[in-house]
């Protein structure tokens, strides 16, 4: 199955503590179905101090599940996608819209 959301694309959460925010996927896992997103979901983790780093707090984004992201439109809002073929290629695109991905 083709992926809905892919590294690069803009996206809103739609559920959890970072609801309504928006950022850019980092990374995606499909086998877990999560995504890394930049500047949502941070956790704090403390690290042991080595020879070559400090040690301390390092705040992390951690990967927040896929069914908890939407993609943005043209319009800033959140929109589903949909797969259509074009020119006998599949293709992306916003359902509310109707705009190529």
């Amino acid at each position: 199955m083709a992926a809905k959301l892919k590294k690069g694309d803009k996206v809103v959460v739609l559920a959890g503590k970072d609801k309504g925010k928006t950022g850019e996927i980092q990374a995606v896992s499909p086998k877990t179905g999560k995504a890394v997103v930049e500047g949502i979901n941070i956790a704090v983790r403390h690290t042991r101090q080595t020879q070559t780093s400090q040690g301390g707090r390092v705040a992390k984004a951690v990967p927040i599940d896929l069914s908890n992201l939407a993609l943005v439109d043209a319009n800033g809002k959140a929109t589903r996608v949909g797969f259509r073929e074009e020119d006998g290629k599949k293709v992306r695109f916003a359902k509310t819209t109707g705009d190529v991905i």
